[in-house]
């Protein structure tokens, strides 16, 4: 009889890595979870073994993925600060990637991002097309899945725009507000990670859901559905981003970098594809209008506290 197959997933006692571990126990996997937050509440028990990343100790990681048949790759970082930045977490992918291919792991399910370019002089992008050339060219069998903007309970985006708008006198958009986004639930994401988990065709695809948005339309959206009627302005990138500066040192956050605001007014977060996502985010944010922006998330908080399970918005 074949041993039963151990699924290893990143972070799964964070956002899309939870969502990615749930889909797996729920059809009887064996899951293991890769972390840098070992003390913070697993909320799965016993079902979900906790071991670190130990990137700078390749052979222990290989190792920890020596009976591993697919890894499931969520690790990354949103923007380059002095506790992390872009080229740790390549040079980390890159050492997690070489250690799997040692291991024996038979396939990498790696979320990525929307139009990723090696030649993009946004950091985000550009690395994340050399991973996935990096991933193809280990001879893993893999998925390679391009999301979007991520929404869930414990998202931070979606509900930091609702918070704005709940708590700022106007809600200002950068620019004309029209470049477009197309976000998908983390649990669609999940579903897909689980179901591509299953298979051994080498394929990429753009993970986006049934609702494209302009930015304007978005914000104009959620104010109509959290109930708070919010006077929308067109302000220059460099003064949105000057404001979001402030505001962030009155959270103790980064909102929003210039990288951010360059890659959405670039509409480097819409791909002419067909949705693979089934959850409208209209319909999600009805059903959770209550405690939509109620409370600011913070990112920095989240990377400071390696204890406290992610706060559910």
């Amino acid at each position: 009889m074949d041993r039963q197959r151990i699924h290893a997933v990143t972070g799964a006692f964070g956002y899309s890595g939870k969502y990615i571990a749930k889909r797996l126990l729920k059809k009887g996997r064996k899951v293991i979870t890769l972390t840098n937050s070992l003390n913070r509440k697993n909320p799965f028990g016993v079902s979900v073994r906790a071991f670190p990343f130990n990137f700078d100790n390749p052979d222990w990681l290989c190792q920890t993925l020596s009976e591993v048949d697919v890894l499931y790759n969520t690790y990354w970082v949103r923007f380059n600060h002095k506790r992390f930045t872009f080229a740790e977490a390549l040079r980390n992918t890159i050492t997690m990637f070489d250690a799997a291919k040692k291991a024996g792991v038979k396939r990498i399910i790696h979320v990525s991002i929307t139009n990723p370019s090696e030649d993009s002089q946004l950091e985000y992008f550009s690395c994340k097309a050399n991973l996935e050339r990096i991933l193809i060219e280990t001879g893993i069998s893999y998925a390679i899945l391009r999301p979007t903007v991520l929404f869930g309970k414990e998202d931070i985006l979606i509900n930091n725009i609702s918070w704005a708008i709940r708590h700022l006198p106007f809600f200002g958009v950068f620019g004309d507000g029209q470049y477009r986004l197309q976000p998908i639930y983390v649990d669609d994401l999940a579903e897909l990670a689980v179901q591509y988990g299953n298979s051994q065709e080498n394929v990429i695809i753009d993970c986006i859901g049934p609702e494209t948005f302009t930015f304007k339309e978005l914000v104009q959206d959620l104010s109509r559905i959290i109930g708070v009627n919010r006077k929308i302005i067109s302000i220059p990138p460099n003064l949105g981003y000057f404001a979001a500066l402030i505001l962030g040192k009155l959270v103790n956050d980064v909102i929003i970098t210039r990288d951010e605001i360059e890659g959405l007014m670039k509409n480097l977060l819409y791909v002419d594809s067909p949705p693979v996502g089934k959850t409208k985010l209209t319909e999600w944010a009805s059903q959770n209008a209550e405690m939509l922006g109620r409370r600011y998330t913070s990112e920095l908080s989240r990377r400071r506290d390696r204890e406290n399970e992610y706060t559910r918005n």
